[in-house]
């Protein structure tokens, strides 16, 4: 009897107001209230722009037609995925995003390291920031100035190529707008010339804050320049590397729109080598009207996309935990 009233008691004082306890949650809200007033405007955005539109999924699963609206119009569960990979598009477009980003992977990771110790090592630190300010204006050029620039280089009789350098050498003109073996290796050089500039800031920042103390140490045991950067600077620089890797895989199925389409001058003759999901999206929708299928293979892209990031962050923290992003 005596423990159930001081058990009806202890409740009572729990439910007096005023005497509750508050939980951890709402003490810490309390406490950093400031924060979370200041996070919410950017909260708000993120979640207006960035997972509202993500009901637009359903698209793909639908045969939209615009009497009926995107609620009315008939579920066809995953038709247009079907159809989709019954072409030969689909393997065209996943071939080609696939391995274009591979080598723009590879061109940024390996040319900006270099790139950014050599700007370190440089004793002229003017001409280096010169250099570095040079190397970055391209990445700044819209993809429409930049698909004229490269037709004042590959027009077929007036580009400086086949006026110019192809006579030079004693080849004949090429129609670099109709022959598609060509643009495999063109692709990778304009998106390299463009975005270069962006990763060796990165990497340069990085570099720069390393401790200076072990480069003073590796010089007084004689550590040559090429010893200091295999042994300092690039085991240093390796959770950096593994970050921007891993950032760029996530995005392995994104192909730059302004690139592919721009560039190329959107040519039906290129389109073997030339044609990726993003410009493949933007055709079925504009060309063909078909919502349904564009969702699908966007839908497609995004699904491969996350399955990727978290495939490439696993093997990171399998090989090593320290470097792994989550």
């Amino acid at each position: 009897m005596a423990t159930q009233d001081a058990t009806a008691t202890a409740s009572a004082a729990l439910q007096t107001p005023g005497k509750r306890r508050s939980t951890p949650f709402f003490r810490t809200v309390r406490k950093f209230w400031i924060f979370y007033v200041m996070l919410l405007p950017a909260s708000i955005v993120l979640i207006l722009h960035n997972y509202l539109p993500m009901f637009g999924v359903i698209i793909a699963f639908k045969n939209v037609n615009y009497a009926d609206g995107i609620w009315g119009s008939p579920w066809i569960g995953f038709d247009n995925f079907k159809y989709l990979f019954s072409t030969n598009t689909a393997w065209v477009i996943t071939r080609n995003t696939i391995a274009y980003n591979v080598v723009f992977i590879a061109l940024n990771l390996g040319i900006a390291i270099a790139l950014a110790i050599m700007f370190h090592e440089m004793r002229n630190k003017a001409w280096a920031k010169f250099h570095q300010s040079t190397m970055f204006l391209p990445y700044f050029l819209s993809f429409v100035v930049v698909a004229y620039l490269g037709m004042a280089f590959l027009q077929g009789e007036n580009g400086f190529i086949n006026s110019t350098i192809l006579p030079m050498l004693g080849i004949e003109k090429i129609n670099w707008y109709f022959e598609p073996k060509y643009w495999p290796y063109i692709l990778p050089i304009v998106n390299t010339w463009k975005n270069i500039g962006y990763f060796v800031v990165i990497y340069l920042a990085a570099i720069v804050g390393f401790d200076k103390e072990y480069y003073e140490a590796a010089l007084i045991d004689g550590a040559s320049k090429w010893q200091q950067t295999l042994k300092i600077t690039i085991p240093l620089l390796t959770p950096v590397i593994v970050v921007m890797t891993i950032l760029q895989i996530g995005r392995i199925f994104y192909a730059d729109f302004g690139l592919f389409f721009q560039f190329t001058r959107n040519q039906g003759a290129l389109y073997d080598t030339t044609l990726v999901i993003e410009t493949y999206v933007y055709q079925t929708f504009l060309a063909m009207g078909d919502i349904g299928m564009s969702s699908a293979a966007g839908l497609y892209q995004s699904v491969v996309g996350f399955v990727l990031v978290l495939v490439s962050n696993l093997i990171v923290r399998k090989i090593s935990p320290d470097n792994a992003l989550f």
